[in-house]
């Protein structure tokens, strides 16, 4: 699959194969860029500025409509081709195009309402006589840097947002994962000017750093990892970024939860995407007095999933990303079971697959639960009481969402208000979001908020027009 660079469709000599993670059998092949096809892109970013900056918000929303529409009538084609790039069962690709629909959708509704306010100049020293108001202005060409994980919809949450505040946009597709973005981005082009959508492949070492260090480039929101975050934000200069980085999510489960909510929350939780979620429960925080029961029921949940191809509808936990994945994963779940950890099920490693696994006797301070570790492990953690539970949860470095189960509202709230987290859910894992509300962590999980209607405050400038009226 070629890049499209305005309106075009460019290759390169040199190509990169996409392999299916299931079964090693190459998808496509897709260019690999170079210095001089991203500043073409920049070109053409900068290039389409004014056609889009001259349309109506009338008529942006109804042409990201017409996308919606197009996006729905491929959903299957779509999540087929997720499947088969990214190896998730096709149930869950499909929940993924459904939820990309929807989030194309609230941006839709969102062009329509980009609102300034007034400003009582008269409140300040000397400010009588004057009416002023603020108008949210694009800030020009957005380069998005997408994720494997959920490559449509966390694009889609990035792009849509920033087309519909009348930004130009320089996607960078994920390289292990680029088939089903480069195949949407198709579908906005068909409805903008050339150039409005831009897209470029290839290693971010090279053309990435370039976009991100460009002058040309207004902004750069990227999902991914923190040593990779961190770099950018060194980089940007004074460009505005959104960093949404990794998760070490914590999940408390105390002495009056419903023990059987919380089995199904850790079974959506740790197993959804092999692991493979920012915000997937990480630790599993226990008190100790119903850990067995706990850890006794887990394990019979988790053995009935069923791993195999996912292109099966009947498959619920697929492969991991590639094979090299899956031995960081198996290395991790090893190097704790050497420190003292058991596992209860699981453990076992086949190519790219890695079975949901639950590890009991896991200590706060094993690599495992330190570091993210981004495959279907349920790491349990048993604690004496609310406060050693609170403790263990902040002690990381990340803190993008948490959740605690349990029927005492007074030790909810104080989770609620104690743990060190951009969201936290009473009585629901980590591992949920709808579409519109705001996303992003504290800490090093990164900067700024996603989630549609915020996504526009980052993906504005507000100016001040006064009018002196003595």
């Amino acid at each position: 699959m070629d890049m499209l660079i305005g309106g075009k469709h460019i290759s390169s000599e040199d190509l990169e194969e996409v392999i299916n993670p299931y079964n090693g059998e190459v998808i496509d092949t897709i260019p690999i860029a170079h210095r001089q096809i991203a500043d073409m892109a920049i070109e053409a970013a900068n290039d389409a500025k004014s056609a889009l900056t001259e349309m109506s918000a009338f008529k942006i929303s109804n042409k990201l409509f017409n996308v919606v529409d197009k996006l729905r009538k491929k959903r299957q084609e779509f999540a087929e081709l997720l499947t088969l790039e990214v190896g998730k069962p096709i149930n869950e690709s499909l929940v993924e195009v459904d939820r990309s629909i929807e989030t194309l959708k609230l941006a839709a509704e969102e062009a329509k309402r980009i609102y300034g306010e007034s400003v009582p100049l008269d409140a300040g020293l000397n400010g009588k006589g004057f009416f002023a108001f603020t108008q949210r202005m694009p800030l020009g060409v957005v380069v998005a840097i997408a994720p494997f994980n959920y490559p449509l919809n966390l694009t889609i949450h990035k792009i849509a947002p920033a087309i519909a505040c009348k930004n130009t946009v320089i996607v960078k597709p994920p390289s292990e994962a680029p088939l089903t973005v480069m195949k949407f981005c198709e579908l906005l082009n068909e409805e903008f000017p050339d150039g409005v959508v831009n897209v470029v492949t290839g290693y971010g070492s090279e053309v990435g750093d370039y976009l991100v260090t460009s002058a040309d480039v207004d902004k750069v929101s990227f999902t991914g990892s923190v040593p990779t975050g961190l770099m950018i934000s060194q980089k940007a200069g004074m460009k505005k970024v959104t960093l949404e980085l990794g998760g070490n999510d914590p999940m408390i489960v105390l002495k009056d939860a419903d023990v059987d909510k919380a089995i199904k929350g850790v079974i959506n939780g740790a197993f959804l995407n092999a692991g493979q979620v920012c915000m997937g429960v990480k630790r599993i925080i226990i008190d100790e007095s119903i850990a067995d029961e706990f850890a006794q029921k887990l394990v019979v949940a988790t053995e009935k999933l069923v791993m195999g191809n996912p292109q099966d509808s009947k498959t619920t936990l697929g492969t991991l990303i590639s094979k090299k994945a899956a031995i960081q994963v198996e290395q991790a779940v090893n190097d704790a079971v050497e420190k003292g950890a058991k596992i209860l099920t699981g453990g076992n490693r086949e190519d790219a697959f890695y079975e949901a696994t639950v590890i009991d006797n896991v200590s706060p301070d094993m690599d495992l639960v330190q570091n993210e570790t981004f495959g279907p492990i349920a790491p349990i953690i048993r604690v004496k009481n609310l406060d050693e539970a609170i403790e263990i949860a902040n002690d990381t470095e990340y803190g993008l969402q948490a959740g605690v189960f349990t029927n005492d509202y007074y030790a909810a709230m104080r989770c609620a208000n104690e743990i060190e987290a951009g969201t936290v859910f009473v009585n629901k894992q980590s591992t949920f979001r709808t579409d519109n509300m705001p996303f992003g962590g504290f800490k090093n999980s990164g900067i700024g908020k996603e989630g549609v209607k915020y996504a526009f405050d980052e993906m504005t400038k507000t100016k001040l027009i006064g009018l002196n009226l003595r």
